[in-house]
């Protein structure tokens, strides 16, 4: 199989794919790996990095899409990739389909055979996929928010873990699961409040065993939610049902009731998003303003840490793609009901529930167009 890997083209996004250790492996097995040049640049891996493992350079993405058979990325494709889709062609990606209704019907429309990183999932229920990007956003959307919490750029001026004699930030967390202990970790390092809202009583038990008096957990209802936001410094969106629209906790009228110069950074805006004001931001114009609070949404925050996310991430993305390399994208889902589950979009088929419904599409059972 020729495995192609582009040079990520979204704003500010300098991961890359897959690097020169994946190459290896491929090439290994008897596959070939094009890589488009200087696509690895960004996470500090040369061409010449890549060209020692075994893979081909290649001078443009057109290259790399037309003559792969399976796309390896790192973000969702762009309308200005569109072009290159193809019946069969494997694109295996972070996706994000349920917030992206262009991308779904073009992916359909093009019997693209299209896997997401953020569905493969394991039979205990886990990500692990989606694991390490989520460790890498919590700890990134305290960094993020306590920097837009200074008063130059629009925030209360409150230090997150104080001096002697004021008060500590107060951080809360919405969801306890990967992003929300991730975050929290981070924000009790730094010396502030934390409170975390779930609603699965064994996440909390967890957190407070891990953190102890460090943390505060309270039950995830509206009560709780509008008594710890409308006291909050900083708001973490960290909610996350797989493959889904994220559910909405916060609506306008109670971030209105939040301190002006207050901060939401919101994890979960590939999904849309768990706070009805949020929309997506870039690295370039990270934030915006709503009735005084400040929001960041930068959907692809992990890509400014892109060596550290790089390495992460393809940790975990190779184990599959050898699987899809060695079997096919058939035969590997036939084998293996995790990355079964990966797959979104098949020949012309929408094969994942959550992905149908938050489109009003025809949801097709994946064994049926595997048989």
């Amino acid at each position: 199989m020729i495995i192609g890997v582009p040079k990520e083209i979204k704003t500010r996004e300098y991961r890359v794919g897959m690097t020169p250790a994946g190459v290896r492996q491929l090439v290994a097995q008897g596959h070939s790996v094009l890589v488009e040049t200087r696509a690895g640049d960004g996470s500090g891996l040369r061409d010449e990095l890549y060209v020692q493992a075994g893979a081909t350079i290649a001078q443009s993405a057109s290259e790399v899409w037309h003559r792969a058979d399976m796309v390896m990325k790192v973000k969702e494709p762009l309308p200005a990739e569109f072009e290159y889709f193809r019946p069969g062609l494997v694109v295996y990606t972070y996706l994000h389909l349920a917030a992206e209704p262009t991308l779904t019907r073009k992916l359909l429309e093009k019997k693209v055979r299209a896997v997401a990183y953020e569905t493969i999932q394991l039979a205990d229920g886990s990500l692990p996929l989606l694991r390490p990007m989520s460790e890498v956003a919590g700890r990134m959307a305290v960094q993020a928010g306590a920097t837009s919490l200074e008063k130059w750029r629009g925030g209360k001026g409150v230090l997150l873990g104080g001096v002697p004699g004021t008060r500590r930030g107060r951080v809360v967390i919405l969801g306890g699961g990967v992003v929300g202990r991730n975050a929290a970790k981070i924000a009790i390092g730094m010396g502030a409040q934390v409170t975390l809202l779930d609603v699965k009583a064994e996440t909390m038990d967890y957190l407070e065993d891990i953190f102890g008096g460090s943390i505060e957990t309270l039950y995830s209802n509206h009560a709780n939610i509008e008594e710890a936001v409308t006291r909050a410094d900083l708001v973490i969106g960290a909610v996350l049902v797989p493959g889904a629209v994220a559910p909405r906790l916060m609506d306008r009228a109670l971030v209105a009731k939040m301190e002006k110069g207050s901060v939401i950074v919101d994890v979960a805006i590939d999904q849309g998003g768990c706070i009805e004001t949020v929309r997506p931001t870039s690295h370039d114009n990270p934030t915006y303003e709503v009735d005084g609070v400040i929001h960041y949404c930068v959907p692809n925050m992990p890509g400014a840490v892109a060596h550290t996310s790089t390495f992460a991430l393809t940790n975990t993305t190779m184990r599959y793609a050898l699987a899809i390399a060695n079997q096919g994208v058939v035969g590997a889902a036939r084998n293996d009901p995790a990355l079964a589950l990966g797959i979104n979009c098949f020949d012309g088929a929408c094969t994942y529930g959550a992905v149908a419904q938050a489109h009003g599409l025809e949801a097709v059972a994946l064994s049926s167009v595997l048989a």
